[in-house]
């Protein structure tokens, strides 16, 4: 079972290491699967959908904030209910529905995007939040096991 303390130097570190997948898998999605879809959904305006590095920064912020918020609802469930792939797959769930499911679900509501997206940017985000928990899993393991 993980620690009962929180330990700030684990969390920041298991939080950075996952968000290497988080931002890689958020990146990946939005150039091949969302970006031209949202594209063609406002007929191809300029400036819709499009990137910049000011955006990127605001993005990778985005993204870490996002991975933060993972990991520690991960910690907290496994806490509780130990580290398994029970954990992994419950706290994945949990931050996919507080993050995902309300905001895609807003944006088509909307108007802003086609309510088909979300057959194709829900499982997807499922997906990466579930990863990403099962490699903070793996990695509060790793720290559990060189702490004894």
């Amino acid at each position: 079972m993980i620690t009962k303390k929180f330990n700030w130097k684990h969390f920041v570190v298991i939080t950075l290491l996952t968000s290497i997948w988080i931002n890689i898998s958020e990146v990946f999605r939005y150039f091949v699967f969302v970006k031209p879809r949202i594209k063609s959904f406002f007929d191809y305006k300029q400036g819709v959908a499009d990137m910049d590095l000011g955006i990127f920064a605001i993005w990778g912020f985005w993204d870490t904030l996002l991975t933060g918020f993972l990991v520690f609802v991960f910690w907290l469930y496994s806490r509780v209910f130990r580290n398994s792939n029970w954990s992994v797959f419950i706290s994945g769930t949990i931050v996919w529905s507080a993050v995902f499911v309300i905001f895609w679900v807003a944006t088509a509501n909307m108007g802003l995007s086609e309510w088909k997206i979300l057959w194709i940017t829900l499982p997807l985000s499922w997906l990466e939040m579930t990863i990403g928990a099962w490699i903070a899993s793996k990695l509060y393991k790793k720290y559990e096991n060189d702490e004894m």
